[in-house]
């Protein structure tokens, strides 16, 4: 059977007759690079709390933009009026914009190369999301908080979806041409409650995928790896809440921590993710919470963490929220090693990044540019970034039968990190005590903090395969304007040693 195709409604749209009328005005004007940019993004968006439908919107952003290099700089325009003339014109507006820059330009831009493609991808899905009824979905929404509310430590629940169906059409001077299509989903479910002493919640563990809505209620092909089992969770929310609410607070000090990969993601996207873009760390980017630590002076001998820490960055990973075929820049998407056996060794690199630090990828982009808009230029963005599992690595409960006073986290929520991606602190959804190997009750007010390469050097295990699971966001953050991307982050279960747990109502002075 043949996997989804390229949606008919974007292919009828004009996107090549449009390129050839902006790359052919790009290239009369002089511009020594020109590559343009066809999108259509639909999004919907489906809230419900305490058994109602309180929200359902869709809304699709449509146009197109062409960027050169023209006279050493960059040039950018974008457009939504879809006829050559308008091409045409938002082409010689960029090149104008590229003469006005090249003024302010000391060194002229240079591009990595690469190979011409002609190709076209789609992400890998069974269930388009957007083919289902508003009426359908809504009613697992509310079906979900009605649930929820049965739960005596329940006061209020709600759930969410979030789904994004990507098209982009990339033509350039060179003669690549892709023509593309993704699909993402973003399922939420919280329940709320108090008690005497605590107001509190508990959310769902699942993760935002590279799938469609067979995520939600079944894979029609009867892969069960597809489904996420909401209604065996939504069952056990209420009395973890219940737990969460009568926990003690936990004693300030220092622990061994047992992390499970619903709180780890994180952790790699802000320590690990974000400190490894190129452009943070040569000092061109230092807008959300600035550059980098993790400087190319340092490569190849900064010891990012142990010997059992392997990172990838990937964007060709099944279901990655960053996967995709081609890049915006119209390249082929790789998968690479950033940091190896404990030591940085490769960054995430666009192609004016590839070009400046050509020892990395054999001079190549990996294939790291995106843009959330037709009005936006393509930056460099994170790949799907992540924490390798051992081969033949322990299951979580052997990891926790190593610890003698320790804490096992469960599930993300808030975080902070200074501007060099360095010294941080990490929350989480639940925290369980654990003495002597074996897993205790629920503690609470809990915090993690450290510094990026005291904890990752605090990494002692790495769990196996069967503890491995793929994170994520979608909703990073970058660039000035702001631009936003989806990335995945997988990680395994591990075991660290000797970090600081702060107790957050102390901290806060409550």
């Amino acid at each position: 059977m043949s996997g989804p195709q390229v949606d008919p409604s974007f292919t009828a749209l004009p996107y090549e007759r449009l390129a050839e009328a902006a790359l052919q005005r790009a290239d009369a004007l002089g511009a020594s690079h020109a590559d343009f940019r066809f999108e259509r993004v639909r999004y919907q968006h489906l809230r419900a709390r305490d058994g109602v439908l309180q929200a359902a919107s869709d809304s699709e952003d449509l146009g197109f933009a062409v960027r050169v290099v023209h006279r050493g700089t960059w040039g950018f325009a974008s457009g939504v009026v879809l006829t050559e003339d308008e091409a045409r014109r938002v082409a010689e507006e960029a090149c104008a914009v590229a003469e006005v820059a090249s003024a302010m330009t000391p060194e002229p831009v240079r591009l990595a190369p690469e190979p011409v493609h002609v190709a076209t991808w789609v992400s890998d899905y069974e269930i388009d999301p957007f083919e289902v009824s508003i009426a359908e979905k809504g009613a697992v929404l509310v079906g979900w908080t009605n649930a929820l509310r049965e739960g005596a430590a329940v006061d209020h629940a709600s759930s969410s979806l979030l789904q994004v169906k990507e098209n982009k059409f990339y033509a350039d001077l060179n003669g690549t041409r892709t023509t593309q299509q993704r699909v993402r989903l973003h399922p939420e479910v919280e329940a709320h409650g108090s008690s005497a002493d605590a107001f509190d919640s508990m959310a769902s563990i699942a993760p935002p995928v590279g799938r469609g809505w067979e995520y939600v209620v079944g894979s029609p092909s009867g892969d069960a790896a597809a489904t996420w089992d909401f209604d065996a969770e939504i069952a056990e929310i209420p009395e973890l809440l219940a737990q969460k609410l009568k926990a003690p607070s936990v004693e300030a000090g220092s622990y061994d921590l047992v992390i499970h990969p619903s709180n780890l993601w994180l952790t790699i996207h802000e320590s690990i993710g974000h400190a490894t873009e190129l452009d943070r760390a040569l000092g061109y980017e230092a807008n959300y919470a600035g550059t980098s630590f993790a400087t190319p002076d340092l490569l190849h001998t900064l010891r990012y963490g142990s010997g059992v820490m392997n990172v990838t960055g990937d964007r060709t990973q099944s279901h990655g929220l960053a996967t995709i075929g081609y890049d915006d820049e119209g390249v082929q998407t790789q998968s690479w090693d950033i940091v190896r056996d404990g030591t940085l060794v490769g960054y995430q690199l666009d192609r004016p990044m590839g070009a400046m630090l050509p020892e990395l990828n054999e001079g190549r982009s990996n294939g790291c540019a995106y843009a959330d808009s037709p009005g936006h230029i393509p930056i460099q963005r994170m790949a799907n970034v992540s924490l390798q599992p051992a081969p033949h690595g322990p299951s979580t409960d052997e990891l926790i039968s190593r610890v003698e006073r320790g804490l096992y986290v469960v599930g993300d929520r808030s975080w902070s990190i200074d501007m060099q991606r360095f010294n941080f602190q990490f929350t989480g959804q639940r925290f369980y005590s654990i003495v002597d190997g074996e897993l205790g009750g629920m503690v609470r007010d809990v915090a993690y903090q450290a510094t990026t390469t005291e904890f990752w050097g605090s990494m002692e295990a790495v769990g196996g395969p069967q503890t491995y699971v793929l994170g994520g966001a979608f909703n990073c953050g970058k660039a000035q304007p702001g631009q936003v991307a989806a990335v995945s982050h997988g990680c395994p279960s591990a075991l660290f040693r000797g970090v600081n747990i702060l107790n957050t109502t102390q901290e806060a002075g409550a």
